[in-house]
């Protein structure tokens, strides 16, 4: 999930650096990091073509694909831009 999120802001508008927004993220009263995913944004196809390669990339079995795209697509990703029509 982790390179899914470097990918993914280092995709976005703004350029985000995911490891820094970790570094730098400010814990809330529940030991939580709080990254500002939403200010950065991520066109819908990039985001897919990321999440596709990298499956490949680290040949993840068929059968947990779907559990990485929940998480990768509900978690904190930047938010996805409209889909060009």
């Amino acid at each position: 999930m982790h390179e899914l999120y470097k990918r993914a802001f280092a995709a976005s508008t703004p350029p985000g650096d995911f490891d820094e927004l970790m570094a730098k993220a400010e814990i809330n009263e529940n030991g939580q990091r709080v990254i500002p995913y939403m200010d950065y944004e991520c066109p819908h196809e990039v985001m897919e073509k990321i999440l596709e390669d990298a499956m490949v990339e680290f040949k993840v079995p068929k059968h947990r694909i779907s559990a990485f795209s929940f998480n990768f697509w509900l978690g904190c990703s930047p938010k996805s831009a409209p889909r060009k029509l």
